[in-house]
């Protein structure tokens, strides 16, 4: 059973160059609501405005107009130092490119979430070994980006979202650079995080295929979202009737 709403966008609009002649507007006007232990996608083909989303969602940019609260923080009236805050302890990022330090070991990529957060050393330490083994990286944490391969490197990101044990994981096309094999373990490793640790999932895709499998799909399309449907997939995947 999902909880209260934890992220509420009301009539949300996102224009850049204002003022300037080549004024441009991306986001028209956006209402979308998550609740706590929800998995969300929202897909698109490219350029409908999904980036755009994600990073007011993930509170790395504000809208030009509308309101947003997350978990109780008013984004768009918060202070600079807040959102730093809440992007290192409420929303764990996950990314198509990884983004993980080149020179880092696993280990250290998935502990600097932790340095950030002033936590000690040994715990770091700890609690990234864990974090690890939980995705199936215990054997690697001591190898580096380039000594890993696309999954392994997905999945030592995905421990690195998990370091400060986020309300939220924001995926953006994190299976984009995978080839499908690859992509299927890890969409069955945010399944287990949905499921076994009621984490709240909003994946960012182009893909209807892998949108299918959560459980409320939104279609984002020249900035709106055009429809809102039940993951059919998802639906089997829970033995409940599939709505479109």
């Amino acid at each position: 059973m999902n909880g209260d709403v934890i992220i509420d966008l009301k009539n949300i609009y996102k224009r850049f160059y204002i003022g300037e002649p080549n004024e441009l507007e991306i986001l028209h006007g956006i209402d979308l609501t998550v609740r706590e232990g929800e998995f969300v996608s929202i897909v698109g083909a490219s350029g409908s405005g999904k980036s755009t989303l994600m990073n007011i969602i993930g509170a790395l940019d504000r809208p030009t107009e509308g309101s947003y609260d997350l978990n109780g923080t008013n984004v768009c009236a918060a202070p600079d130092s807040e959102l730093s805050h809440i992007r290192n302890k409420q929303i764990g990022f996950v990314f198509q490119t990884y983004n993980l330090i080149p020179r880092n070991s696993a280990l250290k990529n998935v502990e600097l979430p932790m340095m950030y957060a002033q936590i000690s050393s040994s715990e770091r330490k700890k609690r990234a070994k864990e974090l690890l083994s939980m995705v199936g990286m215990g054997q690697r944490m001591d190898h580096t980006p380039d000594e890993l391969s696309g999954g392994q490197k997905q999945r030592v990101a995905i421990a690195r979202a998990l370091a400060n044990d986020p309300s939220i994981i924001l995926a953006d096309e994190p299976t984009g650079a995978l080839d499908s094999s690859t992509g299927r373990m890890i969409m069955d490793l945010f399944h287990q995080l949905h499921e076994e640790k009621g984490i709240t999932i909003i994946l960012i895709t182009h893909s209807n295929e892998l949108a299918e499998e959560t459980e409320r799909v939104l279609t984002l399309m020249d900035g709106k979202i055009i429809s809102e449907r039940m993951g059919c997939n998802y639906a089997e995947r829970q033995h409940t009737a599939c709505a479109q």
